[in-house]
């Protein structure tokens, strides 16, 4: 308790600039704060969302029953975005009889387009928690030089010069520095976890994108949409031959 009084006595009376360095290291840590636990909770839905839409993908249900699911369900994010982004490319470019090439392609670039969209959503504020705990310390340091100059320039008119008459200003200077710190580390470390969080979701995608693709490149040579075996696909086996969906249409 003694502790916390002195670190806000320390505070009341350091100098306006003190003040104002560590007042804006308190909304810094505030700001970082309210931007870790939000992103805490998006990428750990986006993650969930992953595993529950690959268990589905490869339990061999029917991919149009599973594109309709999705499409009536509303702006799916993530992996199924993804999936849905490529599935009604591919079955547009189908009903316009379009080459096998340019099925594949335009497939492609939908879900890499609906990649780049969620990777953008993912990684939304982490900029700014890599600017928290890249100034911080900096802006807290600037907040101590300030002090510890007035500190030494209300010494100018003094006879003799004590360590006691010169520690308050100090301590009162150091306490922006501890602000600075006390800002910088959490926004940095969230940033580094996030960051490798995003970065293995992208991965996941990527793997998607190609393992599709691949099941998509089949269905194009066959002439049909079949339904998708978990085993079957990822053992370069092939599923059974189904029928062209009516959900694929363009909307």
């Amino acid at each position: 308790m003694n502790d916390q009084l002195s670190i806000l006595r320390l505070i009341v009376q350091a100098s306006v600039p003190v003040q104002i360095v560590i007042g804006i290291l308190l909304l810094a840590s505030l700001g970082s704060w309210a931007i870790i636990f939000r992103k805490r909770r998006v990428i750990g839905r986006a993650r969930r969302e992953a595993d529950r839409f690959e268990s589905r993908f490869w339990s061999g249900d029917d991919l149009a029953q599973l594109y309709r699911a999705i499409e009536s369900a509303g702006g799916a994010t993530g992996m199924a975005g993804v999936f849905e982004f490529g599935f009604r490319e591919f079955a547009r470019l189908r009903q316009a009889a379009a080459g096998q090439e340019q099925q594949l392609e335009g497939a492609r670039r939908a879900m890499r387009v609906a990649q780049l969209k969620e990777v953008d959503r993912l990684e939304q504020s982490l900029a700014t928690l890599a600017t928290v705990g890249s100034t911080s310390p900096y802006v807290g340091l600037f907040g101590t030089v300030w002090g510890i100059m007035s500190a030494f320039s209300s010494l100018g008119n003094v006879q003799q010069a004590t360590l006691a008459q010169v520690a308050p200003g100090i301590s009162e200077a150091l306490v922006a520095t501890a602000f600075g710190l006390f800002a910088a580390i959490p926004a940095v470390v969230a940033y580094n976890r996030f960051a490798d969080q995003v970065t293995r979701l992208e991965i996941r995608f990527d793997a998607f994108i190609e393992e599709f693709s691949t099941i998509l490149q089949r269905h194009a040579a066959r002439g049909a949409l079949v339904p998708v075996g978990g085993g079957a696909a990822r053992s370069g086996q092939e599923p059974k031959s189904g029928q062209e969906p009516k959900s694929g249409q363009e909307r």
